[in-house]
């Protein structure tokens, strides 16, 4: 159960209203009225609690556990354990994540600005933000309504944030237009200067930096991740996109809608990633390459060619992943002393 120092969850729910939320069906001779207080892993949870199960290879944690509810599959009504209620969804973790929003949803900011936070004179706040204690908004930001910036941060001048957002404890955000309801998690750096030289025998000339960073609705930007404003044309994040902790994303970056980008990915100047494109952890991508529309590129790889929409890479430069796993094969079957067929 969630720590109630940090977490109080709303409800209870009846079945009924569990399986409207998550769009879920019942299975036969569920008890509608049966009341439940909270979400729960499925080792863990009890009577009152609500689990799901999505990965084939935790049916049998499934099948021992005391959830008094679990989001599966139809497939897998059949191994539940006995007295367990069953909410049926072919896609079992979205419809879990409706009920969780439910008991856990987002709380609205107690409008306030700290006497402790620094906020020029010609900047505009929405009277129903919030702003922290020794945060710092420049000359001429904007701060949309309901939007909470925490602790310590700092908002440059000129800075516009839309409606509904929240920038972290200890971020630093400048030359930057943010959409609505996007999250900046705490020590993300967004809108300083991209990596720019022109070098010579004499040495590196800094070339000025003068784009911004564009970031659309419903973004969400991990802890510590750095995005660097464009070097002429803008550096953009398409709508939806999910970015984790530890990311470099750097000038001129190009992201679509829908791109998941994981925990220490870096991506180089001037590369276009086409929507929902999703980079596993740890990933490199070097500049001005294409990323076709979905495509899946696995962790650690080194991307440095353009990839085709819709197709899996891997491995370091990155193929297509079926080229991947048999240059793995080959090489496995080499240092074992049993050549390549």
């Amino acid at each position: 159960m969630a720590d109630p120092r940090f977490f109080t969850p709303k409800g209870p729910f009846s079945l009924a209203r569990l399986a409207e939320l998550a769009v879920a069906d019942l299975a036969p001779g569920a008890d509608l009225a049966k009341e439940f207080t909270h979400v729960a892993p499925l080792e863990t949870a009890g009577p009152e609690a609500v689990g799901f199960l999505d990965n084939r290879r935790y049916v049998d944690v499934f099948c021992q556990s005391r959830a008094g509810a679990c989001v599966v599959r139809p497939a897998m009504a059949d191994k539940a354990p006995a007295g367990m209620e069953l909410l049926l969804a072919k896609e079992p973790y979205p419809a879990y994540a409706r009920i969780a929003r439910a008991f856990f949803p987002s709380s609205d900011p107690v409008s306030e600005v700290s006497p402790s936070a620094v906020v020029d004179s010609t900047a505009r706040l929405s009277p129903d933000c919030r702003v922290e204690a020794g945060a710092f908004i420049g000359a001429g930001a904007e701060i949309g309504r309901r939007s909470t910036i925490r602790a310590n941060a700092v908002i440059d001048a000129g800075v516009v944030i839309g409606n509904d957002c929240v920038v972290g404890a200890c971020a630093s955000l400048s030359h930057c237009l943010i959409g609505n309801r996007v999250v900046i998690y705490p020590g993300a750096r967004i809108g300083q200067d991209g990596f720019g030289f022109a070098t010579s025998k004499d040495g590196h000339l800094r070339i000025p930096q003068v784009g911004r960073v564009v970031i659309y609705d419903d973004v969400e930007i991990g802890a510590n991740t750095t995005i660097d404003r464009g070097s002429g044309p803008d550096t953009v994040i398409g709508r939806g996109c999910m970015i984790d902790n530890l990311v470099q994303i750097a000038h001129n970056v190009q992201l679509g809608e829908g791109c998941i980008i994981v925990a220490q990915v870096g991506i180089s100047g001037s590369t276009k990633l086409e929507d929902h494109v999703v980079a596993g952890g740890q990933a490199g991508l070097t500049g001005h390459l294409k990323i076709g529309k979905g495509s899946r590129i696995a962790a650690q790889a080194g991307v440095m060619r353009d990839t085709e929409p819709g197709q899996n890479y891997g491995g370091s430069p990155a193929v297509p992943a079926r080229e991947w796993h048999r240059q793995t094969v080959a090489l496995a079957r080499l240092a074992a002393g049993k050549g390549t067929k």
